[in-house]
């Protein structure tokens, strides 16, 4: 059997090989239909040229029907290698599509254009989440390459619509396919992380995001007396919303912010002009809820604030949650994958792996809830969804390092 180091020097001397997979990748946008794109199509099919060429044991897809998406479909890739040992499997799961550049006055060049300045790639998508994809792309590979045998079966899925709610990616999957998967199997998920590459992710928060319409009655500014300003109520609502912290108040160590938090983002447009009194105002609230409590009970309390503000300046005060997620169970800190992680981790850079939660949800919420224990994990300059989004040359090799070595430890 070839050691460790043998692997580890292979994935090294993959550098412009990674380059170049990131630029092909980067200049295939996959955006889905609800961000203007038609869905993930052309990076599916470059992926899949790339992965035939490792001479997978297994190979599918799994096309999710979407109407509003090319061809009708939103592609999703299934590929594996059979191991020596019969029992678990190991699993990466990556996401294909990616979010909409944004304002490009902010980029230096063009999006979709990858270049390169020292140890960044830089470009939409290098980060989230093709690193994670270019990472165990390559653990395989330099495995495959040096004619070494897996001792357990590793396998490599491609998901689509993940940045806008997974229907028709790992949801869509689990529900057709829940056989691919066994209780006992090692998945990781590399969509979340720090910089260091410490921080194995096992639990989320439940994510509820609730629209607002203050209704009152629109006036000119000059006479106050003859209307109801819905601005005025809205700016008032979220003060009163801002007592959620005190209300639901408990820590949990395990969580970075340890609170919940609730807070106030989006602002629709009103009057457009200056000398009117908006007669209707309506604003969004984000709230990170830690698995403490329950979501019903913080749209219980949202309820019993709007009546307070509705009453006390005779507006109309409408609620509608818009998106809503109840945290899944999360995966025990001693499971086989959290475990199989760290040593990982530890045996490439020496460093102490620690299990967390985290505010934001991912695609790994889906598996819990299935009863798969997941681990979101990877080395990452957290620029995900940012202008000028980058990642890092050598954080792509030392993850293929560690994911390499969870594929030979079995």
């Amino acid at each position: 059997m070839i050691g460790f180091e043998h692997v580890y020097s292979k994935i090294e001397r993959y550098r412009s090989e990674i380059i170049a997979m990131q630029r092909e990748l980067t200049a295939r946008p996959a955006l889905g239909p609800e961000n203007g794109g038609t869905g993930e199509h052309e990076k599916a099919d470059y992926i899949k040229e790339q992965l035939l060429l490792l001479k997978p044991d297994i190979s599918f897809d799994i096309n999710a029907p979407d109407e509003m998406a090319a061809n009708g479909y939103r592609p999703n890739i299934v590929t594996a290698w059979n191991g020596s040992k019969q029992g678990r499997a190991i699993w990466i799961l990556s996401h294909l599509d990616i979010v909409p550049p944004g304002d490009l006055s902010l980029w230096k060049d063009d999006p979709y254009k990858m270049r390169v300045e020292g140890d960044k790639i830089i470009g939409r998508g290098v980060e989230d989440n093709q690193h994670g994809i270019v990472s165990s792309y390559f653990a395989v590979k330099a495995i495959l390459d040096l004619k070494q045998a897996f001792p357990r079966k590793v396998g490599l899925v491609f998901v689509a619509d993940e940045e806008t709610g997974s229907k028709y990616g790992l949801q869509y999957i689990l529900k057709e396919r829940r056989d691919l998967f066994k209780e006992d199997d090692v998945i990781i998920v590399p969509d979340g992380g720090n910089e260091e590459g410490t921080m194995i992710e096992i639990a989320e928060k439940s994510m509820l995001w609730l629209k607002f319409t203050i209704t009152g009655v629109q006036c000119h500014a000059s006479t106050p007396e003859k209307g109801k300003n819905s601005l005025s109520g809205a700016a008032k609502l979220i003060v009163e919303l801002n007592t959620l912290k005190e209300r639901f108040d408990l820590s949990n160590p395990l969580f970075k912010p340890q609170e919940s938090t609730f807070e106030p983002t989006r602002i629709e447009a009103n009057v457009p002009n200056v000398n009117t009194i908006p007669g209707r105002d309506v604003f969004y609230l984000d709230c990170r809820i830690l698995p403490d409590y329950k979501v019903d009970e913080i749209i219980k309390e949202v309820v019993v604030l709007n009546k307070k503000i509705a009453k006390k300046l005779d507006l109309k005060i409408d609620v509608e949650a818009i998106h809503r997620q109840d945290c899944a169970p999360p995966t025990p800190a001693d499971s086989p994958v959290v475990v199989s992680l760290a040593k990982a981790i530890n045996k490439v850079t020496g460093l102490k792996a620690k299990p967390m939660g985290i505010g934001g949800g991912t695609v790994a919420a889906f598996f819990r809830e299935a009863g798969l224990p997941t681990a979101v994990w990877s080395t990452i300059s957290q620029t995900a969804h940012q202008p000028n989004e980058y990642c890092s040359i050598k954080n792509i090799i030392t993850d293929a390092k560690i994911m390499a070595t969870v594929f030979l430890s079995g």
